[in-house]
């Protein structure tokens, strides 16, 4: 079955623009509509099924573990989730909040997370990510329409503009150190309440964001993608997980040239 044509514009408007800008994320209704994101879910469902290595329970992984499924690059899987992955719709979208004109993928990934599964603690994105720019995004699309009981992102607004925060991956010691830093300084908590399949969230990749655990007895299908702005240069990484990124995500360009491995095409 032929795709669908994913490059119709989205329109918004200066005061959504305005609001990514000051708050550090967004929430838009039906950036694919329900048709699109039928077709597109079976096809990340496949890939999904057939790329997944996690098999333990639940009981035994970490905080991580237990936070989602995470399956990466499935835009290099076949045509179909090509065509999702580096939809011009969801690109220009990106930029256009931003503020600038051309972005890149950094990569996609679908993240399931499974009846029980448990919260995503507190993080900032971009602490794994060699690239020396701010101009970093992350579109959040769920597949199937969210409850809050299914544990829907919820974000600390205006975040985004402090940087860098402090070297912490995701864990049960980020959780605590952010909760603790968004308490005092008393940063707003923001979130939708529901969610319907193809609406989709922005956020920075600087911004503070977590997400509780799935109380329901359905599995929290989402699928991310992952942009950065067109000529950024690839910072020299200064931890392990940025030097994990650094290999997966940019193929171990050199530090100070332009991000732009085969594995991250422009998006025109």
């Amino acid at each position: 079955m032929k795709p669908f044509d994913l490059s119709s514009y989205y329109a918004l408007s200066k005061s959504q623009i305005d609001s990514y800008q000051t708050n550090g994320h967004i929430f838009l209704k039906g950036l694919a509509a329900s048709d699109e994101i039928g077709f597109y879910r079976q096809a990340i469902l496949d890939a999904v099924k057939k790329l997944n290595t996690e098999k333990r329970k639940l009981e035994e992984r970490d905080t991580y573990g237990k936070a989602f499924l995470q399956i990466y690059n499935l835009w290099r899987q076949n045509e179909i989730l090509k065509s999702f992955v580096l939809s011009k719709r969801f690109a220009h979208v990106a930029a256009q909040l931003m503020g600038i004109g051309k972005v890149r993928l950094y990569h996609d990934q679908a993240l399931f997370k499974e009846p029980g599964g448990g919260p995503t603690p507190w993080h900032q994105d971009q602490y794994y990510w060699p690239l020396d720019t701010n101009n970093t995004i992350t579109l959040w699309m769920p597949l199937v329409d969210l409850t809050q009981e299914m544990g829907i992102m919820h974000f600390a607004s205006c975040t985004h503009k402090l940087g860098y925060l402090t070297p912490t991956e995701i864990s049960d010691a980020s959780e605590q150190f952010f909760n603790d830093f968004i308490r005092e300084k008393n940063y707003p908590i923001e979130g939708a309440s529901e969610a319907k399949a193809g609406d989709a969230t922005f956020h920075s990749g600087w911004t503070l964001h977590n997400a509780p655990a799935n109380q329901s007895e359905t599995m929290r299908e989402v699928m991310t993608i992952i942009y950065f702005e067109d000529k950024t240069k690839v910072l020299k990484p200064d931890h392990d997980n940025r030097r994990a990124d650094h290999a997966t995500w940019l193929m171990n360009i050199p530090a100070g040239e332009f991000a732009a491995s085969e594995l991250n095409p422009l998006i025109d």
